[in-house]
């Protein structure tokens, strides 16, 4: 899968998409993550990518001019359709991040894991021109109930858990086992070594070595 994460802020992302099951998922060929620095697409020598809104108001709006020169630079010759439909074999869809769009969850990354090429852009400042949200783009996608500063750190825990259900990127068995999966938002605790640490052991019957017991012991113990 390749992702195409438009942002001010492109070296926000040179940390936590470069380590760890990321980190190894790109360098096997299993994700591609493209970052696109909006300013790049800015048309005046100060590389202004806002303005002022209409009627007035604080802050600053991100133009739709801008913004829309950096989605048609993304298009392939061929011209990759948006809307979910496929295009030279290719299942694209472009995301707007934004506080009142669609609660994002386990169920969304399974979802979205199934196209071929996600383009997520990430705000700033006061918001975006309306005409992204209505022509632009085919969803909008919020993280959470809570203010942030920016796009960038809803895109990251989008590629992550997106990331995690494409096959190869963890082992199988992990995937179908964790938390949200199937609608289970439950998790059973889980123990290492020491057996013994200050007092505190491990239960003995996940010691024992009975597949039948542990799992019976699981269920019951689901957080």
């Amino acid at each position: 899968m390749k992702f195409n994460v438009i942002t001010l802020f492109p070296k926000m992302f040179e940390g936590p998409l470069s380590e760890s099951i990321l980190k190894r998922a790109q360098k096997n060929s299993l994700i591609d993550i493209n970052l696109i620095n909006l300013r790049d697409f800015a048309i005046d020598k100060h590389k202004t990518v806002d303005d002022t809104p209409y009627g007035g108001g604080a802050g600053m709006v991100l133009r739709v001019d801008i913004v829309d020169h950096a989605i048609s630079n993304l298009k392939s010759p061929f011209g990759l359709a948006q809307g979910g439909q496929i295009s030279n074999r290719k299942k694209v869809r472009t995301i707007l991040l934004t506080p009142t769009g669609t609660k994002f969850d386990q169920k969304k990354a399974i979802e979205l894991a199934k196209y071929d090429e996600l383009t997520l852009i990430a705000g700033h400042y006061e918001g975006f021109d309306q005409r992204i949200h209505e022509h632009l783009v085919d969803e909008e996608i919020s993280i959470g109930d809570y203010v942030l500063t920016g796009g960038e750190l809803p895109a990251m825990v989008m590629i992550d858990t997106i990331s995690r259900m494409i096959p190869g990127v963890i082992k199988e068995e992990s995937a179908a086992n964790e938390s949200f999966m199937n609608g289970d938002e439950s998790d059973y605790p889980v123990y290492t070594r020491p057996v013994e640490y200050n007092g505190w052991k491990v239960p003995e019957v996940l010691q024992n070595g009975n597949h039948a017991e542990i799992e019976k012991w699981r269920n019951e113990h689901k957080k």
